[in-house]
């Protein structure tokens, strides 16, 4: 049985063509590709690559200006804060959020929209294995290529179970019996109608937007819809703590807001979504407001 798409260069000890993670004393990273012959250089010296070809990971190397740096493979959530972009990448924490929360499972048939620089389609890649399906939507031409470079660099070549198209999703979608559909885009409400016939009953829409407003009316659309649940919106952020000894305290800096999420699950063909029970707040929606709560929420 042959290994899954990428797994050989996660172990074993570095070979040319491997990327090599390098830190140093104050914690900083350097990244770059094992090449024969070649030397990687820093203001405190340099070193020979030749060195690392052959070693564990997790060596020491020195410099020339005998400074220590610890060499180790890049992992996932490192690759893609460090790789070339053309649009904003999704960050680890949202992309760790997404996989959770869509239930991304080996095997699934994914659709994705607004693919930016490739770090989602990695981690989707990742996730569902050769046997899974990623179809990856995104309209700039330019994005696309850099998307494909970055994938292809992390997995050593093209994967099996991705596919890339360049163009508007609404207008070119035809996948069907899609277990997952995830859209990071400006507007994911011009998406609904077409995903919602793509997703089979039970498959989970994910959208990934920047700003209250593109949230709420996402959600909105969700309701009017009406071929979802309620949908669940959230934010996440992560904290990181300062240890040394008795001296344990949160690091004064934290990974804020980077987007909102939000989740709705595809119902079966001719069912209508139950009543919601929470009656919304007054004002909650404008005079002109014609949605699924034009009514106040009366009888709710």
């Amino acid at each position: 049985m042959s290994e899954p798409t990428g797994a050989a260069r996660r172990r074993g000890p570095f070979k040319v063509g491997d990327q090599v993670q390098l830190t140093d004393p104050k914690g900083r990273h350097y990244t770059f590709t094992l090449e024969a012959g070649k030397n990687f250089h820093t203001h405190k010296g340099s070193f020979p690559h030749d060195e690392l070809i052959g070693a564990p990971e997790g060596s020491v190397v020195r410099t020339t200006g005998n400074v220590a740096y610890l060499a180790l493979r890049p992992l996932l959530p490192d690759y893609v804060l460090s790789m070339p972009r053309g649009a904003a990448v999704v960050y680890p924490k949202d992309a760790g959020q997404i996989l959770a929360f869509a239930d991304i499972f080996p095997g699934a048939r994914v659709v994705e929209a607004g693919v930016g620089s490739g770090s989602l389609s990695s981690f989707l890649l990742r996730a569902i294995g050769d046997q899974g399906m990623l179809h990856s939507y995104e309209r700039r031409e330019d994005f696309a290529d850099i998307a494909r470079q970055n994938v292809e660099r992390y997995f050593g070549g093209p994967h099996p179970a991705w596919q890339l198209t360049v163009g508007d999703l609404q207008d070119n979608l035809s996948d069907t019996e899609v277990d997952r559909v995830i859209l990071d885009m400006l507007a994911p409400w011009e998406c609904l109608e077409a995903v919602s016939k793509a997703l089979v009953p039970g498959g989970i829409l994910c959208c990934y937007v920047a700003t209250t407003t593109q949230l709420a009316r996402t959600v909105e659309s969700i309701r009017e819809i009406g071929c979802f649940n309620e949908p669940t919106a959230w934010e996440t952020m992560i904290r990181n703590w300062h240890i040394e000894g008795l001296a344990v305290r949160p690091d004064h800096r934290m990974i804020g807001h980077t987007g909102f999420l939000l989740t709705a699950r595809r119902l079966a063909d001719g069912v209508e979504p139950p009543m919601r029970r929470r009656r919304p707040a007054k004002g909650a929606y404008g005079e002109d407001y014609e949605g699924p709560n034009a009514d106040g929420g009366a009888g709710r």
